[in-house]
Order: structure tokens, then C-alpha cells, then sequence
């Protein structure tokens, strides 16, 4: 089919939609697949792999046998839509949560941070300052910078968190012990290349509201296990899903205004599309799309060129016997951050056998993507036996090192300016993915809501407008004053 050329009032005229094709199995076209499907709407989702869950999935590792995910994910409180989507999928009791956070140093020693009687923002006030891992001079400088979040989250203005910490005279130490691992962990960047946005927003958000908003949920299944039973949800109201099925391109016939989806062998055709795929595949499938006379594909292109991806490292690491009784714990001062005892966060583990199975994971990680595998396991032994000497003497059973290259997009200053919304151009056509615009970084939470947005506004060019985005968390205690 030779592409059509559109003008730009095609969007205005009216359209009725029954059938919506969803293209990605990630949690944003999983979260406006279950969504659509809900609301009456047709909808056939495919993915081109044999399992949903996009970068938030599991699979069986080839070299161990076992079911890894291919990160560990988390989620806060604060996450409300991913806490509803859960619910919607009937998975909420799938999530562990936890009310605190132990920082170790290497040598053993602890800190805890977790609520205490104090309200909001002081909640976590006590265990704060009896942090044996801080000077007081280090949380006098941390409670100095938090202070400035308490007006809002900073405005984008081009600076980086990095030079935002030394203008607000934190010490090298504050930044190492805490800035540093929660930042880096929550937003998958290095400190020098963060928006000073995103980064206000995690400590405001997350460790200001509530209590509640910062507590930390794990999932106690496989990642491909617990987003599978979104594909359930689909085909009990009416969709349809088609795994092993890569998109190809698009063709758009105008005298009938539907879409054709093109893949190898066949096409799927619909009403409108929701194209929830990676900003990367967005740029392969782009020249695909059809054409028009009035820049839109060459806009697209220049908004998706500012985009850069930020890698993270999972090491899996199986022993012959029990390393810690931690369920989980940031690690200081070494290129390993977070320890997930998957043998504890995992009732199934357990009646396994008597050894201990830990996942360790280095977000931001640039400087570990070219190492082999081997190099990767030894630091990761070396620097894991500085905190649980046991390590010396366990027999390594199996290992398995999982690089996701393009975990996320990095939320560089500036990079909200060239995010896009959800309609598009096209006609009937909508983005999802987290990197479209959605207030959000690159997190579970955001990708549920670009779904539940692009959902949005499809129903609204359907004319029959509906409300799929859940409200924030509420502040709590003294925070109520500062909104």
C-alpha cells in the first residue's frame, strides 16, 4: 500500500473505535491493553517476545537452568498507579512490602532507616540521626538539602544534581552514604548527568510524604510470572494476545480509517493503535510510518535523537550455604549497590535446598558493560565478602550475570522538553512508553502511567472520554502544609 499523505484537521474528525491493536507487552502496553479491554474496547495486543513484562521480565537463563528476572525491580508507595494496576491484574498480594532500609558499610555495620513516631517529613527523623554510617556535620549538610525540597520539587533549569549537591555545601561523605546510592538506584544515573528535577522529586515524593510513600515493595515471584497475569485479564474480557509477533510497519488506509500492523506472515488491522514500545524500536519503526507533508515524522525523529540509555548489571550468585539473614541491603562504598536475598523475597526459593541465592545489582553501570563475565563475578565476590566474610569459605555453585544495555533512558537535565505526549500526527495513533511524557522517570510507575494516559486520550478521540490515572498519594502529617 502506498502511504496516504494526511493533513492535520484528520485528527479533529470524528471516528468511532472498536478495535485497538497494542503494540508491546511492556508494563505501558499492558497497562492501556487491560485498561481498553475493561472499557469495552477490542483489543489484540502483540509482542514480539515469547513473554510479556518488556525490561520488568524473567526468563530461564541458559547457563544456570534457572528463572532469573533480568533485574531486580522494585516499587515504592508512592507508585500508585503500578499499586492499581497490581490490583486490576489481581496481584497485589504478590508484593512484599518493607518499612525500612538497612545501609551496610563493608566490615558489617548497619544503619537503619525506617519511620518512626514523628509526622511527615519527620518520620524517618530518629533512625536518621542515630545512622552510625553519617557524621553529624554529614546530616546537618543532608537535612540542609532536604530543607530545599520542602517548597517543591526544583524546576528544570539545565543544572545537574551533582553541582546542585556541592552549591548546597553537602560533604564528600553525605553524597557517598546517601544522595548517591538512593539516586543512582532510583533513577539509574550517575549524579553529574541527573536532572535536578527528577531527583527533587524522588526525595520529595518518596521520603517527605508519608511514611506509606517511601515503603519499599519486591515482588515475591518471576517478573514474567507476575505481569503474565495481565494476559489473562485481556482474554477473559474479550482480547487477544499474539506473542513471537514483531512488528514490521504500518500502513493506513484513509477511505476506510483503519490501520493496518504489518509482521512477518500477516497483519492485524484496527481503529487505532497504541504504540508502547521502547524509544529505540520507536525510532526503527518510525520511517515506517506513513507519510505526511507537514514535518511531524521529522519532529518525532529530532525529540527521539536527545534520548541516551542508561545500563544496569544483575550478578546471581547461587551458594552451597546461608550468606545473611538480611532479605535485602544497600551496599557502601563499593561498585555493588543493592544485595536482594532472592532465597528469603522468595517463598519458592526456600524449600529449594539449604544454600542461599542473592541477587546484586549495579544500576548506572557504564564501567562494568564491558567487562567479561568472569571479571564481573570476581569483583562481585571480592566486594561482597567485605561485607558477609562467609563468602571466603561458601562454594560458589552457579552464577549468571544478566547487562541490561538499555535498562532506561537517562533523565538528563532538560530531556522533558523533547518527551512526547501521547496523541500524535497520525490519526487514531497514540505513544505509551515510559519516556513519553508523563511527569515521571524511567520507572515502573512510569510506564503504567504513559499507558493509562495514551488510554486516555484514545477514549477521548472515540468520544467517549475516560479517566484511567489514579491521583498521588496524599501528603501526610506536616507535609499537608507545604502543597
Amino acid at each position: 500500500m502506498t502511504p496516504a499523505q494526511f493533513d492535520m484537521d484528520d485528527r479533529s474528525q470524528s471516528q468511532t473505535i472498536r478495535d485497538v491493536a497494542v503494540v508491546g507487552g511492556g508494563l505501558a502496553g499492558l497497562s492501556a491493553a487491560c485498561a481498553l479491554v475493561e472499557s469495552g474496547y477490542r483489543v489484540h495486543l502483540v509482542e514480539r517476545r515469547p513473554y510479556v513484562g518488556g525490561r520488568a521480565s524473567s526468563y530461564e537463563h541458559p547457563g544456570t537452568g534457572e528463572v532469573v528476572d533480568n533485574c531486580q525491580h522494585v516499587l515504592l508507595g508512592c507508585c500508585t498507579n503500578l499499586i492499581a494496576f497490581y490490583r486490576q491484574m489481581e496481584v497485589a498480594d504478590q508484593i512484599r512490602w518493607f518499612d525500612r532500609i538497612t545501609f551496610l558499610e563493608p566490615g558489617g555495620r548497619r544503619s537503619l532507616l525506617r519511620p518512626g513516631f514523628l509526622p511527615a517529613p519527620l518520620h524517618n527523623s530518629v533512625s536518621f540521626l542515630a545512622a552510625p554510617a553519617l557524621s553529624m556535620a554529614d546530616k546537618l549538610a543532608i537535612s540542609r538539602g532536604m530543607l530545599a525540597f520542602l517548597r517543591g520539587v526544583p524546576e528544570d533549569d539545565g543544572e545537574n544534581f551533582a553541582h546542585w549537591l556541592a552549591r548546597h555545601g553537602q560533604t564528600q561523605r553525605a553524597i557517598d552514604h546517601f544522595w548517591n546510592p538512593v539516586l543512582v538506584s532510583a533513577l539509574n544515573e550517575d549524579l553529574d548527568h541527573l536532572s535536578v528535577q527528577y531527583a527533587g522529586m524522588v526525595f520529595r515524593t518518596s521520603f517527605m510524604q508519608s511514611a506509606q510513600a517511601g515503603w519499599m515493595g519486591v515482588p515475591t515471584i518471576p517478573l514474567s510470572e507476575l505481569y503474565g497475569h495481565a494476559l489473562g485479564f485481556i482474554e477473559s474480557h474479550g482480547g487477544e494476545a499474539s506473542l513471537r509477533t514483531g512488528v514490521d510497519g504500518f500502513a493506513y488506509d484513509e477511505q476506510n480509517r483503519r490501520w493496518q500492523i504489518q509482521y512477518e506472515g500477516g497483519n492485524i488491522e484496527a481503529d487505532a493503535v497504541v504504540l508502547a514500545v521502547p524509544f529505540e524500536s520507536a525510532q526503527k519503526l518510525l520511517p515506517q510510518f506513513p507519510a505526511r507533508d507537514d514535518g511531524a515524522k521529522e519532529k518525532l525523529a529530532g525529540q527521539l535523537e536527545h534520548f541516551q540509555h542508561s545500563p544496569i548489571t544483575g550478578i546471581h550468585l547461587w551458594f552451597d550455604r546461608t550468606i545473611t539473614e538480611l532479605e535485602h541491603a544497600v551496599l557502601l562504598d563499593t561498585t555493588i549497590q543493592w544485595m536482594y536475598n532472592k532465597t528469603l523475597l522468595q517463598p519458592q526459593r526456600r524449600a529449594e535446598g539449604s544454600g542461599s541465592y542473592l541477587e546484586l545489582v549495579v544500576s548506572a553501570s557504564k564501567s562494568l558493560v564491558a567487562k567479561s563475565r568472569q571479571e564481573i563475578l570476581d569483583l562481585a565476590l571480592r566486594e561482597l565478602a567485605e561485607f558477609f566474610p562467609v563468602v571466603r569459605e561458601a562454594k560458589l555453585v552457579k552464577a549468571a550475570v544478566v547487562k541490561e544495555v538499555r535498562a532506561t533512558f537517562s533523565v538528563t537535565p532538560g530531556i522533558d522538553a523533547y518527551r512526547p505526549g501521547p496523541t500524535t500526527a497520525w490519526p487514531q495513533l497514540f505513544l505509551a512508553g515510559d519516556w513519553t511524557a508523563t511527569d515521571w522517570p524511567s520507572t515502573m510507575e512510569g510506564a503504567v502511567r504513559s499507558g493509562y494516559l495514551a488510554a486516555e486520550a484514545l477514549t477521548q478521540a472515540a468520544g467517549s472520554p475516560q479517566k484511567y490515572l489514579h491521583p498521588d498519594l496524599p501528603a501526610q502529617g506536616l507535609m499537608r502544609l507545604f502543597q
